[in-house]
């Protein structure tokens, strides 16, 4: 190869002719250093050497950026690199790797706890219910907003607190100075914002961007599980003595499909979210059966008993919903909790939540003798004893048994007389009789 003494002039008048598709100029001063020109292109300096017996080529950059004294520094350099048994392209390759992600380690040093909430909520969004992802919105919301019903403003969440907190800054010690905070005025809600943040913390150690930024999980911590406390056993259930006017309450809700969703969920002793979110398709009326999407087994089929068949052939199909609503954007309702609350009070009975009615399918059940084992399968239990798990297999048939029983003996307390037989034509056949 012709060689050069590299100058200014030469490198910028170095052309290729259009019949040749590159053309390269070498440099007599530094070995392997060359200009290589296209047709189309512009200039670039390269480095040429032989490693492990074939020919390499890099290219070093264009003549504007890199003073010929420049390139040829860098061409010794590439050079050396061969001379010490070191491919240069793996050299340039490792460097860019540590160089990105020196740049990504730069941006997550600084990163919050709210901006990676926000990314976790999202990732994790198609994986939970809807109450479940509701309630992570609210645990860390800032509050301020105006309530929808009544007068005054949201209150930030227990979480909120920490959002700003840069997540390389979120110890074991601030964790649990922020238990000690909350614990003393809304001890039940931090308890519940401590198990989010909890698995919230193990999501971060598992993503190769944030792992490093924690020591541990500093939510895991003997301290701020002592300062949050354990939660009181919840009791609130309906007696059989109160199911006369709780029914007399709920039916005369003004909105048709909260109180049709309040009866289905005391009378099939389901979670609220597998309820609200029931399906058109998962509504079998020639087996008579609910497919309910469970979050144990992921889901279960129960028993169409007869007087929920009748609510359910009187509520409008806007959507895929049983439960539907005009306004939510979840298209199903999405706080029945008040209404709720609002027919108990007029009932005079304090206390009694959305869960409570699944607590009162299950005491209720204790009047009848029904077996363990079939109540649990209604309600989406896990079986408790060996022969439940892996001897004992109720067909749906069996479950209507005992559904069927449980569902006339408690509207037969709660005042009503329900002609099943007339229902299965798909039309509703009640009467309120005086308890």
């Amino acid at each position: 190869m012709a060689k050069v003494v590299f100058t200014a002039p030469r490198v910028a008048g170095h052309k290729c002719p259009p019949d040749r598709p590159q053309a390269f100029l070498w440099d007599a001063t530094q070995q392997g250093l060359g200009v290589r020109a296209t047709p189309a292109g512009k200039p670039s300096y390269v480095f040429q050497g032989r490693y492990q017996g074939k020919t390499i080529r890099i290219t070093i950059g264009s003549p504007d950026a890199w003073a010929i004294p420049d390139a040829q520094a860098k061409a010794r350099e590439l050079q050396r690199q061969i001379d010490d048994g070191r491919d240069p392209r793996e050299v340039k390759a490792e460097k860019t790797a540590a160089d990105v992600a020196k740049r990504n380690a730069a941006k997550t040093e600084g990163v919050t706890v709210g901006e990676v909430w926000a990314l976790y909520v999202e990732e994790r969004r198609p994986h939970w219910g809807t109450l479940h992802y509701v309630d992570h919105i609210r645990k860390a919301a800032a509050g301020g907003v105006p309530y929808k019903r009544g007068t005054g403003i949201t209150e930030a969440g227990p979480l909120h607190r920490l959002m700003a907190t840069p997540l390389r800054d979120l110890t074991a010690a601030t964790v649990e100075a922020w238990a000690a905070k909350e614990a003393k005025t809304r001890p039940t809600s931090a308890r519940l914002a401590w198990r989010m943040l909890k698995v919230f913390l193990s999501w971060c150690a598992e993503q190769p961007e944030y792992s490093d930024l924690l020591n541990g999980n500093p939510a895991k911590t003997k301290k701020t599980r002592e300062t949050l406390g354990k939660a009181g056993t919840k009791s609130d259930a309906l007696q059989r003595e109160q199911l006369a006017v709780w029914f007399e309450a709920v039916r005369n809700i003004g909105n048709p499909v909260i109180s049709a969703y309040l009866q289905t969920m005391l009378l099939t002793g389901a979670r609220p979210n597998e309820i609200v979110t029931l399906r058109w398709e998962d509504v079998n009326t020639k087996w008579a059966g609910l497919t309910i999407r469970d979050k144990v087994e992921g889901q279960r089929v129960i028993p169409l008993t007869p007087y929920i068949r009748s609510l359910l052939t009187t509520l409008p199909r806007r959507n895929q919903f049983v439960f539907s609503s005009a306004t939510s954007k979840a298209g199903h309702i999405t706080e029945p909790n008040h209404a709720h609350t609002a027919a108990c009070a007029v009932a005079a009975i304090n206390g009694l939540t959305l869960h409570g009615l699944r607590r009162s399918f299950k005491s209720l059940t204790e009047w009848l003798e029904i077996p363990a084992g079939v109540v649990a399968q209604l309600m989406g239990h896990k079986p408790s004893a060996t022969a439940e798990k892996h001897y004992t297999v109720r067909p749906l048939d069996l479950l209507r048994l005992h559904h069927e029983k449980i569902e006339a003996w408690i509207l037969e307390q709660g005042g009503i007389a329900f002609e099943a037989d007339t229902a299965q034509n798909d039309k509703p056949a009640l009467r309120v009789v005086n308890a």
